[in-house]
């Protein structure tokens, strides 16, 4: 009785630990009911982004030539982004799940510095170098042509607008020209414009539930499975999550990639070091060197370079081909991990780590990320182009117009569920060991029970041991 008993009990601590394993299991996949899903459909941590520009304080004597850029950074102006996800449909008969990520923007001024509706900011013509841009190549004359409408409309290669209409857009003058020539161009411009409101496209991923290795992690992208816009199929790839989520029980080997559309490419993180946020532990994943490295430091990076002899340095990515040709370059801010050439042409640079690192603190048991900054700065490519005296002592200078800082910290209520997950799995790691313990009991109870069973089969039923009073040596006699 005793023997069944303890089996019934051991039966009852396995199918307990099946249950707990299915319910961690449950949790910690993109299907309808889990905490995780309902987080990853509505996320409730504030999402901030934080603007900073950076202001040309010398405009004439970098035009002329006679002195490098000098900046002043502005900021910040912060927003508070929403983030939900819109029409999410499961198919692939659950394994996989698409939907569009919608944001949207609102102002806070008490996490602001100034008044993004009267601060001024002079910074680089981008419209005027965009179309300086797209005519190279056509001829000095169609150029210089150009070049005289351009100065008889007062355009300049610099121009001061409020920090408002620098995010979210104003009426140029030289777009509006364009417009009449070309009617479908667009006569307003905004480092954000059209942003308010508006998604990525169509996301595709897997939920986890064929393979917990790829929970989040993407399988098309507006349809596509890769890329087609940079030299390699390598560089094309669609690699990792969109950086909401990764497949839980991480390990610090692993190398996490992330889909950005913003760059229009993957990128990879590495494991930097142990953290806790809100008394939960996390692993601090951040973009190594590589990651932003030349094409002759980085074999893995070559195919981003569309143009062989004029391939960029460590540090910055041309991204050009995904702006509609305007000479946008993308780097970490002050150039962070970048080549010191440009952060040292330029007056007011000066990259820190721990302010300009982009980086992801994620919970390895369940891949959840309980803190994240993704810093990004917009540079314009401005070099000298025929036919434009403007740009005549330009020197290939990379400038820097802005950088952001789009920050999240898990709230109280997701981290103290994630707690109580963490305790489930904390008792699931022990069972095997308890359950071991018990075997070892339940070993050693059935070898007992099972010599004491021999024994008594073996001996005499009239087999007795009795001290005989009358024996002069008291030994042992049998009846």
């Amino acid at each position: 009785m005793k023997l069944c008993k303890y089996v019934c009990i051991k039966l009852l601590l396995l199918l307990l630990l099946l249950l707990l394993i299915h319910k961690i299991y449950i949790e910690i996949t993109l299907t309808e009911g889990s905490k995780i899903f309902a987080s990853w459909k509505n996320p409730p941590p504030p999402v901030y982004i934080q603007f900073f520009f950076f202001n040309l304080t010398n405009p004439e004597e970098f035009l002329k030539g006679e002195a490098k850029p000098r900046l002043t950074e502005m900021g910040p102006y912060t927003f508070r982004q929403y983030r939900p996800k819109r029409n999410v449909t499961f198919v692939d008969n659950g394994k996989k799940v698409s939907a569009y990520t919608v944001k949207s923007f609102v102002f806070l001024p008490e996490k602001s510095v100034g008044d993004p509706k009267v601060d001024m900011v002079t910074t680089v013509n981008i419209p005027a170098v965009a179309v300086m841009n797209r005519l190279k190549g056509m001829g000095f004359w169609v150029s210089s042509g150009v070049s005289m409408y351009m100065g008889s409309i007062g355009t300049t290669l610099f121009m001061t607008h409020t920090v408002e209409e620098m995010l979210w857009g104003f009426k140029d003058p030289l777009l509006t020209r364009l417009k009449t020539i070309k009617p479908d161009t667009d006569e307003y411009f905004g480092l954000m414009r059209n942003k308010n409101g508006s998604d990525d496209g169509e996301f595709v991923y897997h939920t986890g539930k064929q393979n917990y290795l790829d929970f989040g992690r993407i399988y098309t992208w507006k349809g596509e499975k890769m890329l087609s816009i940079w030299k390699s199929n390598q560089s094309n790839m669609i690699n990792g999550s969109d950086g909401s989520g990764f497949h839980p029980f991480l390990s610090k080997e692993e190398r996490l990639n992330v889909f950005t559309p913003d760059l229009c490419r993957s990128i990879h993180m590495r494991f930097e070091k142990e953290v806790e946020v809100k008394g939960i532990p996390a692993y601090r994943f951040t973009p190594p060197r590589a990651v932003l490295a030349s094409g002759k430091n980085n074999p893995e990076n070559e195919g981003f370079c569309l143009t062989p002899k004029n391939c960029l340095d460590d540090g910055v990515l041309d991204v050009s081909v995904c702006r509609n040709g305007a000479p946008v370059v993308v780097s970490f801010p002050h150039f962070h991990l970048g080549a010191e050439r440009y952060a040292k042409a330029i007056d007011g640079i000066s990259p820190v780590h721990e302010r300009h690192q982009t980086f992801l603190d994620l919970n390895p048991t369940m891949g959840v990320p309980v803190r994240a900054m993704k810093r990004a700065q917009i540079n314009i490519h401005l070099e000298r182009v025929t036919g434009f005296p403007l740009t005549r002592n330009l020197n290939g200078t990379i400038f820097p117009i802005l950088f952001l800082n789009e920050s999240v910290v898990i709230d109280d209520a997701s981290a103290a569920r994630i707690q109580k997950l963490l305790l489930i799995v904390t008792l699931v790691s022990h069972f095997p060991l308890v359950l071991g313990a018990l075997g070892v009991i339940l070993l050693l109870v059935c070898i007992i029970l099972v010599i004491r069973f021999y024994q008594n089969k073996q001996l005499p039923s009239n087999f007795g041991l009795l001290i005989s009073p009358e024996h002069p040596n008291n030994h042992l006699v049998t009846q």
